[in-house]
């Protein structure tokens, strides 16, 4: 290993011992953090540029240039008014809040930074003093403390009660790229987890008391997996494309809901009030819908168009003028249901207990009735009702 003195070009003070390896890349980085500069090039004492480190001997002392050409460390004139001195002291005022360091500090750590390109010279930024001749900056002096301190000594620390976010947009101010970095992976570290736990009944009861009865309960999209539900006015509330699998609604008042694209796969809807409600290509695969009411005196129909009812128990359901077209049926109990004038065109009912149903005016053009049990029927079918 070979240890060598390096000056800023044109300079005989404030110089850097340093080891030499590796190649003149690692040479000319190591020099642009010690000597706060952009170090291109690397001369000898007799302006001799060097551009193989294989020339560097022992004890040699080195002028770094930021791409100037060599300049005669014996013209530096010394005083304190001509030196480009990088440890001097200075004073900041940031926000009316004093701090006081060395220039050093301000360039050596990110060279590249807003603060390194204020200070590395004097008055070459024009920068405004206060009376005392303190350095006027106009931003936040607890959000700049840990950044000064990040410069002082490459730690990132921050004290309580300091909003990391406040930080971040400091350091992005100032161009400290390094510090920016871990300020962003520190503040998404300390996010908590996104929440999908689903929504108990105790939350959603909260809810709705929260909520007037004039306005519109949107839970589109949320998570009710296995809650129970039993017995609540649901009545108008939109759970389009939400998860209720498994949840209880037993005797729940569901009227006018929106459950479209819903999951109600094995959820428990027994004497649940469906009048009027939109359920289309909802998945409603193994469901208990026994004895629910989808008839709505006022005329609206309930639509179940497209819905996966696959396996489904809605015995002793009333269903008059329901839309289940294009509906899956298959291996459905829908024993003893009413569906006199309902809509079942290209429904799939194969293999559904249909045993016991009123179907009269019922459209079951385009259906597959293929193993469905028709038995004890409280009016017969009609050819016109085209089933295949």
């Amino acid at each position: 290993m070979r240890r060598v003195t390096l000056f800023v070009n044109g300079t005989s003070s404030n110089g850097k011992v340093v080891a030499v390896y590796g190649s003149m890349e690692d040479l000319l980085s190591v020099a642009s953090s010690k000597l706060g500069i952009r170090a291109s090039s690397v001369y000898n004492g007799n302006g001799g540029l060097i551009d193989d480190i294989t020339l560097i001997r022992d004890d040699d002392v080195l002028y770094i240039s930021d791409g100037d050409s060599f300049e005669d460390p014996q013209d530096d004139v010394g005083g304190p008014e001509n030196c480009q001195t990088h440890t001097d002291w200075l004073t900041l005022n940031v926000g009316g809040r004093c701090f006081t360091t060395t220039r050093s500090t301000l360039v050596s750590k990110e060279p590249e930074s807003m603060l390194a390109h204020m200070f590395r010279e004097k008055d070459v930024w024009g920068n405004k003093q206060d009376s005392q001749g303190a350095f006027l900056i106009d931003r936040s002096p607890d959000y700049f403390e840990p950044i000064l301190n990040y410069l002082r000594h490459g730690q990132l620390i921050i004290n309580e009660g300091i909003n990391p976010l406040g930080v971040l947009e400091e350091a992005r101010f100032f161009g400290i790229e390094q510090l920016a970095e871990q300020l962003e992976t520190l503040i998404k570290a300390s996010q908590p987890p996104e929440d999908h736990s689903p929504l108990t009944r105790k939350e959603f009861i909260r809810f709705l008391l929260a909520t007037t009865t004039k306005s519109e309960l949107r839970c589109q999209g949320l998570n009710f997996t296995g809650a129970d539900l039993s017995r609540l006015d649901l009545r108008y509330i939109n759970f389009k494309m939400a998860n209720l699998r498994g949840t209880n609604l037993t005797h729940a008042n569901l009227s006018g809901a929106n459950l479209e694209r819903a999951d109600l796969s094995m959820a428990s809807l027994d004497g649940a009030n469906l009048q009027g409600v939109k359920m289309l290509c909802t998945n409603a695969e193994g469901a208990s819908l026994r004895g629910c009411n989808f008839e709505d005196p006022a005329g609206i129909k309930a639509n179940l168009e497209g819905a996966n009812l696959k396996g489904v128990d809605m015995e002793g359901s009333q269903m008059t003028g329901i839309n289940l077209r294009v509906a899956t049926l298959k291996n459905a109990k829908l024993k003893n249901c009413n569906l006199r004038g309902a809509t079942l065109a290209g429904t799939d009912l194969e293999n559904c207990d249909l045993s016991g149903c009123d179907l009269q005016e019922a459209n079951l053009r385009g259906s597959n009735v293929k193993g469905a049990i028709f038995e004890e029927m409280l009016t017969p079918l009609h050819m016109s009702q085209s089933v295949r």
